[in-house]
């Protein structure tokens, strides 16, 4: 298959500052913020509140783009294709409960191409970790049935009511081994793991990696290979006084022990290192995917390139109680000047 690299679209020639290029000079993440790009789709019969937690994949020309969609009939997943980011407002949303997929709940969704069975996965949350297949990233009708990747919970995620504690399933592989790492809303990031031959039956070994206070570790968890490095990282998102934001930390390996970027705060992109170009439209930065540098399971991205994260926003003004409500939209923030995983860029080891 064709492998494609991201290009920066000219969309965020308009979006940057003036004066941000400099802005990671001091140390840190530095970002500007594209207007909200996706935004829920007219549905026939259907409200459609918000669209969230995207995953996106740059191939054969196009960027693919998966969410989860909030609207009177619950929660549900879709799809939409572009070449450019300008383009993207004007693309139709497909909902993805006409393919075999089915209907019912089904949110937060990841999405690569697993190059030893040459089949395109989509991880997603049906209550339990599922999973489902296709051979052609861009026809929404052609995903499989959903099917849970464990037989049993793990007694480590069991809550004291008995019930699975766990959420925002992602997939990672290295050249053995596929480790599938989620979140639990409460302080706790897990790992499981399988070998490569056996993806994706096979997961054991449950294991909590990192815990912390609530808001500090609390979900939509985010891990890539540093491409031409020896290092990964891992995205947390984090609750904050001004919002939801992502906090960052590294490893030289997925089954590792992962240590914080930059200070004890170790922030990636929140409200106080994000500029807007006009409103503000979002508080914060929740959840979302980089985009990667290829399209498979290794999930790497180029330090040699500046950096971009399509996030879920919402509106700084909206009073909204009911969550399901929430008025949320899909932007796109670009890294203005160097910072932590830019002076990994293997043109700059010395």
């Amino acid at each position: 298959m064709k492998k494609c690299t991201p290009i920066l679209s000219a969309i965020f020639a308009l979006t940057i500052l003036p004066g941000l290029a400099q802005a990671g000079a001091a140390g840190g993440f530095h970002w500007a913020s594209s207007p909200p790009l996706i935004m829920p789709p007219k549905g026939e019969g259907i409200t459609y509140y918000g669209v969230k937690d995207p995953s996106v994949v740059f191939y054969d020309g196009e960027y693919h783009v998966f969410m989860t969609t909030a609207g009177t009939n619950g929660w549900g997943l879709a799809y939409t294709h572009f070449s450019d980011w300008s383009q993207a407002k004007a693309s139709p949303i497909v909902p993805l409960d006409k393919s075999p997929m089915g209907p019912g709940y089904r949110a937060a969704p990841q999405v690569f191409y697993f190059a030893p069975r040459k089949l395109w996965y989509m991880v997603y949350q049906g209550g339990d970790p599922m999973y489902s297949t296709s051979s052609d990233i861009s026809d929404p009708l052609s995903w499989s049935a959903p099917t849970p990747f464990f037989d049993a919970v793990p007694d480590v995620v069991r809550q004291p009511n008995g019930e699975a504690g766990w959420l925002d399933f992602w997939v990672i592989c290295d050249d053995a081994n596929c480790y599938l790492f989620f979140t639990n809303d409460n302080g706790s990031f897990f790992r499981a793991e399988t070998t490569l031959d056996a993806f994706p039956a096979g997961f054991h070994n449950t294991t909590r990696v990192m815990t912390g206070p609530r808001d500090d570790i609390f979900e939509a968890s985010n891990t890539y290979r540093v491409a031409g490095t020896k290092n990964y990282i891992t995205l947390v998102e984090a609750i904050g006084p001004k919002g939801r934001y992502f906090r960052i930390w590294k490893s030289d390996r997925l089954d590792g022990e992962w240590a914080p970027i930059g200070d004890s705060t170790n922030v990636f992109a929140g409200a106080g290192n994000v500029r807007f170009d006009g409103k503000t439209w979002s508080q914060g930065v929740s959840h979302g995917e980089m985009i990667r540098s290829g399209f498979d399971q290794t999930l790497s991205i180029d330090p040699c390139r500046p950096l971009q994260f399509l996030y879920q926003g919402l509106d700084p003004d909206s009073q909204e109680p009911d969550y399901l409500k929430l008025p949320y939209r899909l932007g796109l923030i670009a890294a203005t000047g160097a910072d932590p995983v830019s002076e990994m860029c293997t043109s700059r080891i010395r």
